[in-house]
């Protein structure tokens, strides 16, 4: 139960946190101030893909903490992560309003989109989270992103997913309002790239949708300094590696990443990864490719 401050929340996933979101958080803290009470969010964790297609590879567009200061940045004052489990995913419509949102949560209203879908089977929709809202005792608001907001294209994680998938990282940043990227710690990798003059900061995706195999112009933000950067995201064929791995060459850079956190944001698609004849070839083509980022990134 939340304290004294009463509030309305946005329901939804939030995966992304894109422009789609960033719409329905605007529209929620709208209403919310019109009715006395501080916008917040409530969420699931883990996503509910994740629960009912455990085997799926991974497909997050952002990990939670990325997600919350994106949230937060967007005006949640409050978020509130429901766990999906069994017992959330075998709940009634009724007993999820009621139970979870009025008496487990004490909002005060709730925000989401008109296709947003709740309850064992999906069985509730916009309309029932309406009604049962309003018989609970809270304001409610549905809200179509699309028809509300015709000239935007059709915002959703699926289509971000898509499109850098297929290497559009520059279609992803449409949709996202920023450019995609990727937060981790440095790990020690095999120092193939510093063998050949090229030194570069290696990280594992885990959870995070792997993109489309191939080179990326990039910016790389270190200790809040952005740098200029190359990445590969591949199982580097070359020296015959086969997990997939970020290695990203910083431009004009001195100094040791080991044990860093550091945050990779991709600004557009290269070549795709291939095989090269030996470490020489491999060379004179990463020089190629950081001439092109540089011309780029301007």
């Amino acid at each position: 139960m939340v304290g004294a401050k009463k509030i309305i929340a946005a329901l939804g996933n939030f995966d992304g946190v894109h422009r789609g979101h960033q719409y329905l958080l605007q529209q929620t803290a709208d209403f919310a101030r019109d009715h006395g009470a501080a916008p917040g969010v409530v969420l699931f964790e883990p996503h509910p893909r994740r629960y009912f297609r455990p085997d799926d590879p991974p497909f997050l567009l952002t990990l939670p903490v990325k997600r919350d200061a994106l949230l937060r940045a967007a005006g949640a004052e409050e978020i509130f992560a429901l766990t999906f489990d069994k017992t959330l995913a075998s709940m009634t419509p009724e007993e999820f309003v009621t139970g979870v949102l009025k008496d487990g949560l004490g909002l005060a209203g709730v925000v989401t989109g008109a296709d947003f879908r709740f309850g064992k089977g999906r069985a509730g929709d916009g309309a029932a989270l309406k009604a049962l809202g309003e018989e609970a005792g809270m304001k409610v608001k549905l809200v179509d992103v699309l028809a509300e907001n015709p000239d935007a294209e059709k915002f959703g994680s699926s289509a971000v997913r898509a499109a850098l998938q297929a290497g559009e990282v520059d279609k992803a940043a449409e949709m996202l309002g920023r450019e995609w990227s990727v937060t981790g710690v440095v790990a020690e990798g095999r120092k193939v790239g510093r063998s050949i003059g090229f030194p570069t900061a290696n990280l594992t995706l885990g959870e995070l949708i792997e993109p489309r195999k191939g080179v990326y112009v990039t910016r790389t933000i270190v200790d809040g300094k952005t740098h200029g950067s190359v990445s590969n995201f591949g199982r580097r064929p070359t020296v015959g590696e086969s997990a997939p791995l970020l290695e990203t060459f910083l431009f004009d850079f001195e100094g040791d990443l080991y044990g860093k956190e550091i945050e990779v944001a991709f600004v557009s698609f290269l070549r795709d990864e291939r095989k090269f004849d030996g470490l020489d070839a491999l060379k004179a083509q990463i020089a190629e490719d950081c001439l092109k980022a540089r011309a780029v990134l301007g």
